[in-house]
């Protein structure tokens, strides 16, 4: 297979500024939020805060699925999910999604997607999504209630990703205006180095400037200890509408996605995963904005319609994106000063190619038209090919695709 490899140098990028650790507003988390709070009133204050906190991400279930991973899904009316107490959602019912982009392929999709809750055979009734409740465990590794299940705040957001602690490997197109994105991508269970760190795979819709106004809307499968409390690979969403400084959060930790399915959980954990130099098992994900309404929709393919970001959150995003991109991104916090070893995909070079190497096929847009095309004149970066890289080609049966990812530290990456 014959590659086309090309780096571009610093066009952007720490837009690609995806996820820093959701959970954590400064420094490292402690893995205990109570370790600096005041001995007297103060913990019984923090305490009252997390139960407040958990009774808004919380919304009463009809019934609840114990997965084997130890993850509680509850199965909620859909219009009492915490989407709906957004004011702009008050009083509405989760909408019926439209009709996918001219010249959608299902055949392109990958396998059915499975998560560790399935397992059970229980599913949940007609007229509840599916929802992964937040536990007192997990508010209790982050560092800040306030912005739990954010990133944290940035006085600026740099074009290049040098120093920032975020290292991406990823294939971008910037020269139209875009209206969708759609691409399958295997999924893996990348070795996290230090809990506060994650890593990640995704695809991202992007607008506005690089400063306060930049607009996101991103969709993927990552691993987060942090988040999570485990290593394994989950579903999950984000978005903002200012640079990640107050709006937006991971999955249902903030109002925002109206979830409109019960067979999947936003959240949890994706089952099986690719196996090195065995078998590969890969998720279509497909990110297009309604014509007539303005939202923008979510399918996890083949075939499920996971919710939508009602287009009213947005400014730049709610007429159109202007920047797609695909790829990988890991945090690193250098521990003891060297690079971190958390992995990117699944910790192997894309030289390695299929089998050993995590990838993106069929990169697709949706044009103005609402038809699907292929993603032409792609542009590939790895801002640290040394530690995470990437490669790609195009063929018939692929289209549009890249291999990506590494091992992070190593001789080539000190």
């Amino acid at each position: 297979m014959a590659w086309s490899f090309h780096f571009v140098p610093l066009l952007l990028l720490l837009l690609l500024l995806s996820s820093t650790s959701a959970v954590a507003t400064s420094g490292h988390s402690t893995g205990n939020a109570t370790a600096s709070l005041r001995p007297g009133r103060e913990p019984l204050k923090h305490r009252r805060r997390v139960r407040a906190l958990l009774g808004r991400l919380n919304k009463p279930p009809l019934n609840t699925i114990k997965s084997p991973d130890g993850d509680l899904i509850d199965c909620v009316p859909s219009h009492l999910q915490p989407a709906f107490d957004h004011p702009m959602l008050k009083g509405q019912k989760p909408l019926d999604p439209p009709e996918r982009p001219k010249n959608y392929n299902s055949t392109i999709a990958g396998a059915a997607v499975v998560q560790a809750w399935h397992a059970t055979g229980e599913a949940c009734p007609e007229g509840t999504v599916a929802l992964r409740r937040t536990t007192e465990k997990d508010l209790l590794r982050a560092s800040s209630l306030r912005r739990y299940g954010r990133k944290p705040p940035r006085r600026t957001t740099r074009r290049d990703s040098t120093s920032s602690g975020h290292e991406h490997a990823v294939g971008y197109v910037n020269s139209e205006k875009y209206y969708g994105a759609r691409a399958s991508v295997n999924v893996w269970s990348p070795r996290i180095d230090d809990p506060s760190e994650f890593s990640l795979s995704q695809i991202w819709v992007i607008s506005g400037s690089f400063g306060h106004d930049l607009n996101t809307i991103e969709a993927g499968w990552q691993v987060s200890p942090e988040l999570y409390g485990d290593s394994n690979a989950r579903f999950f969403t984000y978005w903002t509408t200012d640079a990640y400084q107050e709006t937006g959060c991971y999955n249902h930790n903030c109002r925002g996605f109206v979830q409109t399915t019960n067979k999947i959980a936003v959240g949890a954990a994706i089952t099986p995963q690719s196996v090195y130099n065995g078998r590969q098992f890969d998720i279509n994900l497909m990110i297009w904005k309604d014509p007539k309404h303005g939202h923008w929709w979510l399918e996890l393919g083949p075939g499920v319609v996971v919710g939508y970001w009602p287009s009213g959150l947005f400014t730049h995003l709610a007429h159109h994106a202007r920047m797609v991109q695909f790829g990988g991104e890991v945090v690193n916090t250098r521990p003891p000063g060297s690079h971190t070893a958390t992995q990117m995909g699944s910790g192997h070079f894309p030289g390695e190619g299929f089998d050993r190497a995590a990838y993106f096929r069929n990169l697709q847009v949706v044009d103005w038209d609402n038809s699907i095309i292929r993603a032409s004149g792609l542009k590939l970066l790895a801002d640290h090919p040394g530690c995470y890289d990437i490669q790609g080609g195009s063929n018939g049966r692929w289209g549009t695709y890249f291999y990506y990812g590494g091992p992070g530290r190593n001789v080539k990456c000190p």
